[in-house]
């Protein structure tokens, strides 16, 4: 198997990974399709720009047997894309058995020529108890090595050989431990790809802050190999999981909840007897009022809001996706957030995800934005605030002059720069903003220190409190500086982060008489006691 990435931006990946039959781009929603029951046209779903599908293996041995032996999962499914078969862990997760083991699964799966295979799991589910999910993830270890048995018994098999890619089937759901555990085992078993399970029900319950930690233990676990997530079909779950590291994930969502007149949109779902105007234009919605579309047959109106549902996905996707290539897939993730607080809280998680700076270029060719306090956390502004922090560790200068950053970007290239190194031949100057902290001004034209802009809600007496991450960068700067003479010019922003720390009485002193003020809105000068 290989998997190449050629474009990344936080933990999300545009990728090619490549099969038997053909080059999966990812970010990839792979539609479930029922083997035997599927009453939406396979090939409805390659129009609309679907290349791989998902099929259940199970279903498909107990249905079709030495047929689907002799003709292959393609054309089984008359689908002549890319195939992935699913064990039959589902049936296990909702009957608690099947009646055929992972060997018989694993033969059956390389001998129907499928493309994605998935051995035979025991999915841990969400809400198990330690020990229960301890033994769940344990059959699953011990079917996963019976089908590595098998997979070695196929190969120098002209007949039976192919190049079936084989997904570790990753369980334990929120008890982390397990979740690492299995991980780590099946990338020692050499899996290329690994595939998560047991999320659904935490989607469903819009668990989102406890599915970004699933995922994040996998990823740190195995941060370079190809990611798959079970079940995650909603537009607000599909945004998070790539954004996290995901670069395939499935589901039944778009038939299912067409069973329930659930209508997709941007921002998640809506009942259909509640809306009034279709807020798409997709061939569904510019052929059908809502009032139209439920005075249709039960099964015309699934079939209808099925495939309105798979442009929404296939739509969420490629917005996705052109957010990596723009540079902007945090700005997405945030806009996203702010459509349901479940999001939202999972979102704030990304502040202790490192691994998500090491996805997110050190250059791009767009300013990003700095929109609420929340930003001064994006990757750009932690690895800039890193690099300055030894840039200040190094400065020799004795004399320091602290200016709130202007319009002018690099700042060095401003009128007040200029005019303050006229003045002051031996002066280092540096600028400051909430969310990049202290800016030397000699490297004011790295980015993002360039190539950003601002919006700074200053309408509240306490909003600089919002921006720790400016209040222990200014704590730094000030504590590496005490021998020296620095003026800051305090805008209002900066004012109140000054007397938050006269505010603290545990504070250790950093603040000296070699420091002073000048008061930016009122050009005065006074001593740094005066404002307390």
């Amino acid at each position: 198997m290989s998997f190449e990435v050629k474009y990344s931006d936080l933990g999300g990946r545009i990728g090619k990974l490549n099969t038997a039959h053909g080059i999966l781009d990812t970010p990839a929603f792979i539609p479930v399709v029922h083997p035997v029951k599927q009453i939406i046209d396979i090939n409805l779903l390659k129009r609309i720009g679907f290349r791989a599908v998902i099929t259940n293996a199970y279903i498909t041995l107990k249905h079709y047997g030495d047929d689907a032996r002799k003709k292959g999962i393609h054309r089984i499914i008359d689908f002549d894309g890319i195939v992935m078969t699913d064990s039959g862990g589902y049936q296990v997760l909702e009957y608690g058995n099947i009646k055929v083991g992972p060997t018989e699964i694993a033969q059956f799966e390389i001998e129907i020529k499928t493309d994605i295979a998935v051995p035979l799991d025991k999915p841990t589910g969400y809400g198990l108890e330690y020990n229960k999910a301890i033994e769940y993830v344990n059959q699953t270890i011990s079917n996963v090595k019976e089908t590595v048995e098998v997979i070695k018994n196929n190969r120098g098999n002209k007949d039976e050989e192919i190049k079936t890619i084989w997904a570790g089937p990753v369980q334990g759901a929120e008890h982390l431990d397990l979740v690492e555990q299995s991980a780590k085992l099946f990338d020692d078993m050499n899996f290329k790809l690994m595939a998560l399970g047991s999320p659904v029900e935490l989607m469903e319950a819009y668990e989102f802050t406890k599915l970004s930690e699933i995922i994040y233990t996998l990823k740190k676990t195995i941060p370079s190999k190809p990611i798959h997530l079970f079940g995650a079909g909603h537009p607000l779950t599909i945004p998070l999981a790539v954004a996290l590291g995901c670069d395939m994930f499935d589901s039944a969502s778009y038939i299912l909840y067409a069973k329930d007149n659930r209508y997709m949109h941007s921002n998640g779902t809506s009942r259909l007897e509640e809306i009034t105007y279709f807020p798409c234009s997709c061939p569904i919605c510019n052929s059908f009022t809502p009032a139209e579309l439920l005075d249709t047959t039960e099964i015309d109106r699934i079939i209808q809001l099925s495939i309105h549902n798979l442009y929404v996905l296939k739509k969420e996707v490629n917005s996705v996706k052109q957010s990596i290539l723009d540079g902007r897939l945090w700005e997405y993730i945030m806009s996203k957030a702010h459509n349901h607080p479940n999001l939202m809280e999972a979102v704030r998680l990304f502040k202790n995800f490192e691994y998500l700076e090491d996805g997110t270029p050190l250059y791009k060719d767009k300013a990003i934005y700095f929109n609420e306090p929340y930003d001064q956390y994006r990757p750009e502004a932690k690895r800039f605030r890193k690099m300055v922090k030894k840039y200040i560790i190094n400065n020799k200068n004795k004399l320091i002059i602290l200016y709130p950053e202007t319009i002018i970007h690099p700042f060095y290239t401003s009128k007040k720069f200029v005019r303050m190194k006229e003045i002051f031949s031996d002066v280092e100057v540096f600028s400051y903003n909430p969310y990049l902290g202290i800016i030397p001004a000699e490297i004011s034209d790295i980015f993002p220190a360039s190539q950003n802009i601002i919006s700074v809600e200053n309408d509240s007496s306490s909003f600089a409190l919002n921006y720790s991450t400016f209040i222990d960068a200014m704590k730094f700067f000030l504590k590496v500086n005490q021998d020296k003479n620095i003026t800051i010019i305090a805008n209002e922003f900066m004012k109140q982060i000054i007397s938050y720390f006269y505010s603290q009485k545990n504070i250790e002193n950093i603040f000296n008489s070699n420091i002073k003020i000048i008061d930016y809105k009122e050009k005065s000068r006074y001593e740094i006691s005066e404002i307390q």
